[in-house]
């Protein structure tokens, strides 16, 4: 069964737009919740948007999310209830796209942890998670592009949609349910002129195949670029992902085959000449 959302279909399948993307580094403090200190990251580089790594944080307590099946006769999918393990737990990679809600910063993060002993995979939640150390992090921002928390009326969401730009070679994107995720990074970077570049992202996937030849059949997901990148015009889009039951798997997208299930949050980082 492929996700079936409850409002009407967007014309744009793909909202993005332009960015002047800058460097973003620095140390995320201790005792904050991770909101706290990736809010204040950004606002020191004067960044409103952009992403970032979180890998190498170590947090306590820890708080997550895994994805879930819907039950309340609404949204395609939905989240599993708080997950709150004992005891500090280590990012050994996660990604984070950040942005503005109700006028405050905002982070999307997914990525896995561990604590040394199990390894789990999910939706962090940055205002429950607490950092147990400093820690230095780098990620990219821009001043005039974000995203920001909006209702979406196709999935009845509130989900990162593009805003501002209008300057620099980099790119905020949202590629919308049902479109397929490779696909819609060649057709989106072609049109912007872009051939090479770095791709940072979080978002789901409905029923994910693998260009290896394994598959995740899942409705409902949690996912993470993981290394991916475009060149010369095509993409090459390794992922992490994780299922409502807690499963992992990690592989590279299949062209044409992996349709988005809720939303894609997008950075396009060009390396190369623009033709």
């Amino acid at each position: 069964m492929n996700m079936v959302h409850p409002g009407p279909r967007a014309v744009e399948r793909v909202q993005a737009r332009r960015a002047a993307l800058r460097p973003v580094h620095g140390q995320l403090r201790a005792g904050q919740t991770v909101m706290q200190a990736v809010g204040e990251l950004f606002a020191d580089h004067g960044c409103k948007g952009g992403v970032v790594s979180l890998a190498g944080l170590a947090c306590a307590p820890m708080r997550y999310v895994l994805p879930a099946l819907s039950t309340d006769g609404l949204h395609a999918a939905w989240y599993s209830d708080t997950h709150a393990p004992a005891g500090r737990w280590t990012l050994d990679s996660a990604t984070a796209t950040v942005g503005r809600k109700d006028g405050a910063p905002f982070l999307h993060c997914h990525g896995i942890w561990s604590d040394g002993r199990e390894v789990a995979m999910g939706h962090l939640l940055p205002f429950d998670a607490v950092i147990a150390e400093d820690v230095a992090v780098e990620g990219l921002g821009a001043a005039e592009t974000w995203f920001e928390a909006l209702p979406d009326e196709e999935t009845a969401f509130t989900l990162f949609t593009p805003q501002g730009g209008g300057d620099g070679p980099g790119i905020f994107a949202r590629i919308l349910p049902g479109e397929d995720v490779v696909s819609a990074i060649e057709t989106l970077a072609a049109r912007h002129g872009i051939a090479t570049a770095r791709l940072h992202g979080v978002g789901s996937i409905d029923h994910i195949r693998f260009a290896e030849g394994h598959r995740m059949d899942c409705l409902a997901t949690e996912l993470r670029l993981d290394g991916a990148r475009l060149a010369r015009g095509t993409a090459h889009v390794p992922i992490e992902v994780v299922d409502i039951d807690g499963h992992i798997a990690r592989g590279t997208l299949e062209r044409g085959a992996n349709p988005v299930g809720v939303t894609l949050e997008l950075i396009i980082e060009p390396t190369g000449e623009t033709p």
